[in-house]
């Protein structure tokens, strides 16, 4: 069982739903990634998405795309996210953490160096958002011989068969898009979410996290009566957009905490 598997696991031994909250490694700078990472765990995260800065993120609306911008402004790179990532583990052996972005950073590096170095770094899973299924039946399959998870993502425009290609592949849990757009966009509808997740769970069999347009405390209690786990990232990254550098991560982890309580009420 990967970490991912076994923290899902225990969340919902718990009766709780699991928060997987998103930021963008080197955002707003590459020093701060370590102590934000370690805010969003100290805040109430269960599964930590980190961002890999790439300058065209196609499905990221303009505050994600602001936040890849601003670390690759910074220099930061694919290997220098899998040396944060390490840099985690040594303090934190416990809390998974999942690598999204797209396919470029791991093509130019080669498929099979990055799992190496990925495993050897302490990921968990990778979220590539432009790999579909059909055509990284290889690559998942090393991913998973290294004890790492793929997750995909499935939108309101999947179909059944889109689901059932997507569940042959998927591990750890899929990502449920909310709403048809980029990150960051659109009014949440949550009763199309919940119409959706039972279609979602006829052919997949890990749990559904949902994310795009999650907001506070109120929009993540509501996904989480519906879902597995609830996925946030945009409104963090205003956060730190909103916040004097020597606040930032107390003022993350603080949004954090409210958005568990909310959950957990």
């Amino acid at each position: 069982m990967s970490r991912i598997q076994a923290c899902l696991a225990a969340v919902a031994a718990q009766n709780k739903k699991a928060l997987i909250p998103f930021i963008t490694a080197g955002d707003p700078d590459p020093e701060l990634t370590l102590p934000l990472m370690h805010a969003l765990v100290a805040g109430g995260a269960d599964i930590i998405e980190l961002g890999v800065p790439f300058s065209d993120p196609m499905a990221d609306g303009p505050v994600i795309q602001r936040a890849s911008e601003r670390a690759l402004l910074k220099g930061v790179g694919l290997r220098d996210v899998l040396a944060m990532v390490q840099q985690f583990r040594t303090q934190n052996q416990t809390t998974p953490v999942v690598l999204m972005g797209y396919a470029n950073p791991i093509e130019r590096m080669g498929q099979e160096h990055f799992i190496h170095a990925a495993a050897e770094a302490g990921v968990d899973g990778v979220l590539v958002v432009d790999y579909p299924p059909e055509e990284c039946a290889y690559f998942a399959e090393n991913m998973h011989k290294q004890g790492m998870d793929t997750i995909f993502l499935l939108a309101p425009t999947s179909t059944d068969e889109r689901i059932a290609q997507v569940a042959q592949l998927a591990t750890g849990y899929v990502y449920y898009v909310s709403l048809k757009g980029v990150t960051g966009s659109g009014a949440l509808d949550v009763a199309a979410v919940a119409a959706m997740i039972p279609r979602i769970k006829q052919h997949v069999k890990v749990p559904v996290g949902v994310g795009f347009g999650i907001r506070d405390g109120a929009t993540a209690r509501a996904i989480a009566e519906v879902s597995d786990a609830v996925v946030i990232g945009s409104r963090i990254i205003q956060e730190l957009e909103n916040t004097p550098r020597e606040n930032a991560v107390s003022a993350v982890q603080n949004f954090i905490a409210s958005v568990r309580v909310a959950m957990d009420a």
